[in-house]
Formats: C-alpha cells, sequence, structure tokens
C-alpha cells in the first residue's frame, strides 16, 4: 500500500465493523432489502443502467453516475451480507464497461453516443469527470468487498486516458471538472492501487482550479461560442463562484457556489492534502471548513440556502421555507468531515458529521425505505411551496428526474461502519456510537472493541476491549460537543477530567486486556438551541434538541399555522419513548406552549392579541413527513 504522508488516522476498513443495534439494525436492513432493489429496478426502468451498452437514445449526461453510486452502495452492502444475485447484476454492467471503453481508456456512455468528437470540450457543464469520478469509486468499492479486479482495471484506463489527456504538459489540455468529484475519487484510486499517477493527477486538478486565464473562457472560445462576461458563463448560476473556479482554492476564503460541488472540492482537497503533506491546503481546509460550520450551516446540518443553483448564499443567511439543504450537499459534508478528522483529532469535525447524519442525511429517506427527499427544508408550508416552487408538494418523492440522492443515500447508509472507528499506531478512536463490533491491529496486536447501545435515545454506551494478548495503548472516545456533563468509568472507575484532550477526546491509556470494560454516559436532557444572532431567519426563535436530534413540528400533531406557536422561555420540555413512531419507534418531546386565539375576520387589527394555553408535541426532524402532508417547523418562536 502507499505511504500516507500526512495520515494521523485510518478508518478501521468496513468489512472489519459490524454495525447493529436497536437504531441501525433496522435501518440498514432496510436499505439493503428495500432501498437498494428498489433503486436498481428505477436504474433499470429509466435507462440509467442500459445507457452504458452505448445503444442510442442518450438520455442523460450524468447516467452514469447514478449507476455508479448505486454500484458503490451495492458493494459497501456486499460485505456485510453476500449476494451472489446482486454480483451477478454489477458484473453484467461491468462487462457493458469492457465492451463500450474505447482503445484510448475513453469511456463515457452519453458522449459515446451523440458523438465522441464532443468528448472534453464542454468541462465547466457536461459532468464527464464527474461521472469518471463516480465509476471509480464504484471500481474501488467493488473491489474491495469481492476482490474482483475487471472494474477497476476498466477505471484505471479510464483514469490513465484522463491523465494523458488533462495536465500542464505539451499537448494537454489545461481543464479542470466543472462539479468536483473526480478529486476524491483518484485518490480512492491510489489508495487501492498503490499507483501515484493518479494522486498526481488529482493534485493537478485541485491546484489548477480558478487560475488564470480561465479555463471554461478558453474552451467556450474553442467551441465557436462567444466567451460571457466574467463570471457570467451561460448564466448567473454557472458563474465561476457557482463551479468554485473564481480562485485557486488556496485563496478561496467563504464557501460559495453550488453546494454539493464546494463540499466535494474540500472533501478531495483534503485527501490531497493528507497524502502530500501540503500545509496550504490544509490551512485553506480549515478555513473553509469554518465558513461553512459557523456560518453556513443549518442547524440540522444541512447546507445550501437557496434553491436558484442549490448553492451557499452569504454568511449567516439560512432561510428556511426557501431553503435547499440536498441531500448530497449534507452527505457531502460527512465526506468532508470524516476527512478532516482523519487529519486531526478534533471532536468538532465528528460532531458535525454526526448533527448531519442523525438529522438532515437520515431526512432524506422514508422510514419504509421507499421514497426520498432531494432537498431538506428546516420549515415547510406545503400552500407557499407550491406556489413558490412550481413543484410537487414537499413529500417525499419515488424519484427524481436528477436522481443524484437516492442512491448517495444508500451508499452513505450502506457505508457507515467506516465512519465510526479510526486508529493510529498506539490508539484507537471511537468517533460514533452506534452499537457494533471493530476488528483493528494496534501495535501489531490483534483488538477488538465491541459496543452495546441504544444511542442515540438513551445515554448509555458500553464498550468491552478485547485484545488478543495484553497490550497498552490508547482508547480515545469522543465526548459530543452537545453533552454537558459526560462521564466515564473504567472497570468501575471514575476517568478523571484531566485524561480529556483540549479536542474534545477521553484519552483513556492502559495495558488492556480480555474484557476490559468501560462505559460512557453522555446525559442527554432536552436543550434550547438558539443562533448567531445575525442569522436574521432565526431571530428570537429556539430550536429543540436533544443529544444529536434536532426536533421539529408537524401539523399532524399540532394543526396548521405552526408559526404562531410560542415556546415560554421557562416551559418545561419533556421527552418519552414512542414505540408506534415509524421506523421502530423514536422519542419524542412535549411542552405547554401559547398560541393565538382566532380574532374577527379581520386581516389586522390594533386590538391586544388574546393567547391560548397548548400542548405542543416535537417529533425528530429526520422523521418528519412520514405520517402523511402537513406544514413542519424547526425554529418557534421563543415566548
Amino acid at each position: 500500500m502507499p505511504a500516507r504522508a500526512r495520515r494521523r488516522l485510518v478508518p478501521v476498513p468496513l468489512k472489519h465493523v459490524t454495525v447493529d443495534g436497536a437504531f441501525w439494525t433496522p435501518r440498514l436492513r432496510t436499505n439493503r432489502e428495500t432501498t437498494l432493489p428498489l433503486e436498481y429496478d428505477q436504474c433499470k426502468r429509466t435507462g440509467r443502467l442500459d445507457q452504458m451498452k452505448v445503444r442510442p437514445p442518450a438520455r442523460g449526461k450524468f447516467y452514469d453516475s447514478d449507476a455508479a453510486k448505486w454500484i458503490e452502495a451495492a458493494a459497501y452492502a456486499l460485505t456485510a451480507a453476500p449476494d451472489q444475485a446482486v454480483e451477478r447484476k454489477i458484473d453484467a454492467y461491468v462487462r457493458w464497461m469492457q465492451a463500450a471503453q474505447l482503445g484510448d481508456g475513453y469511456l463515457n456512455s452519453y458522449f459515446q453516443i451523440v458523438g465522441i468528437d464532443r468528448r472534453w470540450t464542454n468541462l465547466h457543464q457536461d459532468h464527464e469527470l464527474y461521472c469518471a469520478g463516480h465509476l471509480m469509486e464504484a471500481a474501488v468499492a467493488y473491489f474491495q468487498a469481492t476482490g474482483k479486479r475487471a472494474m477497476l482495471d476498466v477505471m484505471r484506463r479510464c483514469a490513465d486516458h484522463i491523465g494523458r489527456t488533462f495536465g500542464r504538459g505539451k499537448g494537454q489540455k489545461r481543464g479542470y471538472p466543472g462539479h468536483p468529484e473526480i478529486e476524491l475519487a483518484l485518490v480512492k484510486l491510489y489508495r487501492a492501487t498503490g499507483e501515484r499517477r493518479h494522486l498526481d493527477l488529482a493534485a493537478y486538478f485541485v491546484n489548477e482550479r480558478g487560475r488564470a486565464p480561465h479555463y471554461f473562457e478558453q474552451e467556450a472560445l474553442a467551441r465557436g461560442e462567444a466567451p460571457q462576461p466574467f463570471g457570467r458563463i451561460g448564466g448567473v448560476t454557472a458563474a465561476y463562484d457557482h463551479r468554485q473556479a473564481h480562485a485557486p482554492v488556496r485563496e478561496q476564503r467563504t464557501a460559495d457556489g453550488h453546494s454539493v460541488c464546494a463540499l466535494y472540492l474540500y472533501a478531495g482537497m483534503a485527501d490531497v492534502a493528507m497524502e502530500t503533506g501540503d500545509g496550504t491546503l490544509l490551512t485553506a481546509c480549515r478555513r473553509l471548513w469554518r465558513n461553512v460550520t459557523e456560518k453556513r450551516m443549518y442547524v440540522h446540518g444541512g447546507v445550501g440556502s437557496t434553491r436558484f443553483g442549490e448553492r451557499f448564499t452569504f454568511d449567516y443567511d439560512l432561510p428556511e421555507e426557501t431553503a435547499y439543504a440536498e441531500t448530497c450537499a449534507n452527505i457531502a459534508l460527512v465526506f468532508f468531515a470524516h476527512r478532516m478528522l482523519q487529519l486531526e483529532p478534533r471532536a468538532e469535525y465528528a460532531d458535525v458529521l454526526e448533527r448531519a447524519l442523525y438529522n438532515s442525511v437520515l431526512s432524506g429517506v422514508s422510514a419504509d425505505g421507499t421514497r426520498f427527499f432531494y432537498a431538506n427544508w428546516p420549515a415547510v408550508k406545503p400552500e407557499a411551496h407550491n406556489f413558490r416552487e412550481r413543484q410537487k408538494p414537499p413529500t417525499r418523492q419515488d424519484w427524481f428526474g436528477c436522481a443524484c440522492c437516492p442512491p448517495n443515500l444508500a451508499r452513505m447508509l450502506a457505508s457507515l461502519g467506516q465512519y465510526v472507528y479510526m486508529t493510529t499506531r498506539d490508539a484507537v478512536y471511537v468517533h460514533l456510537y452506534t452499537g457494533g463490533t471493530a476488528k483493528c491491529t494496534v501495535k501489531g496486536t490483534p483488538v477488538t472493541v465491541t459496543q452495546k447501545t441504544d444511542y442515540p435515545w438513551k445515554e448509555r454506551v458500553r464498550l468491552t476491549v478485547r485484545p488478543e494478548d495484553p497490550v497498552n495503548f490508547t482508547l480515545a472516545l469522543r465526548l459530543p460537543g452537545w453533552c454537558r456533563s459526560p462521564r466515564i468509568t473504567v472497570a468501575g472507575k471514575r476517568v478523571r477530567p484531566a485524561d480529556v484532550d483540549k479536542h474534545g477526546y477521553a484519552h483513556i491509556r492502559r495495558t488492556w486486556r480480555r474484557g476490559d470494560r468501560v462505559e460512557l454516559r453522555l446525559p442527554m436532557p432536552v436543550e434550547r438551541v438558539r443562533a448567531h444572532p445575525a442569522v436574521r431567519q432565526a431571530a428570537g426563535k429556539t430550536a429543540l434538541q436533544r443529544g444529536p436530534v434536532v426536533y421539529c413540528l408537524e401539523e399532524k400533531d399540532n394543526g396548521p399555522d405552526l408559526a404562531d406557536v410560542a415556546l415560554p422561555r421557562t416551559a418545561a420540555v419533556s421527552a418519552r419513548f414512542d414505540r408506534r413512531f415509524p421506523g421502530g419507534g423514536a422519542v419524542v418531546l412535549s411542552a405547554r406552549a401559547r398560541r393565538t386565539r382566532a380574532q374577527d375576520k379581520s386581516l389586522y387589527t390594533t386590538g391586544r392579541p388574546r393567547l391560548r394555553a397548548v400542548r405542543i408535541r416535537a417529533v425528530p426532524y429526520f422523521l418528519w413527513n412520514n405520517r402523511g402532508e402537513g406544514e413542519m417547523r424547526i425554529w418557534l418562536r421563543e415566548g
């Protein structure tokens, strides 16, 4: 395997991790047994799979990426549950890829149908490099799950073609993708093969981006099109900042443009920094991380403030009913957080990863695994949505014309195990509390770590450490930022506060013996969250959170006109587990609140409002819209 230039923490491979427990076991089973077959059928029905046969008609420039994400998700699922029928479906697709690939290594089903003369002529908008990146990720995942090299070899040849086509050498194009993604994919390919040229190509794409003269302008001239004024190519949503090409990445100060593009790019930047030891790139990643999470992220971990361009807007601009927070963007935030966590073990990265995972990522699929959200709004008023968006009602859909989100969510859930544990030479880090087992090696000694927990509904996590032989190492446990008074005991003895580092991890160093037990308690009182005063849309409002889970009000429980609900500052909020709730039950909240009594028919009045006491019920945001359509709201007026 290639040497790691900067990597400090290494994820425990998915094949060495099991995830189970009351919360995750049914969700991962639903993803494997319901969502993945459904998505395969949709990809088959809509031509996303068959397009790789390279027969007219060509239906979508991005269809290869949708098929690739399904293959990647299926490959992760195969790691947990081998399935020969699924392998046969993937192997058939790989044979189509082998037959379609050109002699020079080029592979893109759309352009091989509409005309190969159009290849690499519009990187800005044509998604060729994006599709190639997703196929690379799928190839690596399938190789790691099954040991089969056919797809990996196809994509190695494709990567070599791309490497010959793009670069700073004589006769090469100085281009880079309009939609970033191939950067992180090339690093995965490098790690799987040990072939340095794939890492070098990833670094080229990262380092070339945003340089002048602007490549997107040059390629427009080469197509015979008049270049538009700077930042206006193809219309306002295609501005250079929309594709993060307005400046070299080390000079970018804020998270701009299309939120999925941005976060895929930042994840790729972190990967390149990790493998090359590039400190200036790491500095840029830290700066962009802070801007995203401190000024441009929703309370539920969603990113992307407007559907116009599906993009970031400006600092502290976090509208509710007109938000976007695309499922793919929220997943990409998890990718970025995961890579920053590998670079430096700071609990803030895992805190954001967890916030997105349990809220704006998991909300992207219904409890039964059959319907999906593209956007994840913090508030919904169906009438306003239908009028403003000119779209279907704000309920999960069976599928989308642009179907990037469903297979992306499937691969996120199927790969969950790789986000839980990491190791260094002499430490095991536990970032998430999920239940299950990890098998790793520390100081040359095989070690098994087992978790038992009903997290996130209950506060207790029990860990058992089983090394083959006694070995001295550090077990580092993340203490979530939302938890005010965590408590850790080892063999019944309390861990001292001095053993908690400044970055939010409790370091337990001892000689571990088979069967040693650790108990972590993370008290989960219901808390009120308030936004920075510059977030004008949340001024005077509060959100309810318990543990990592953000709550919302639904019309189903509380009636319409939820914007009128006011939660007194002194109101007690109680929590209880409701077994009848979709998805195997959930902790729900209740409190006494106030609403305005109906006034006369006047639209406006000078009279003093008359208030009435009401009982409100709040449910986990990720489970909203599982019981029918209606209003929903996270932020409540605070009385």
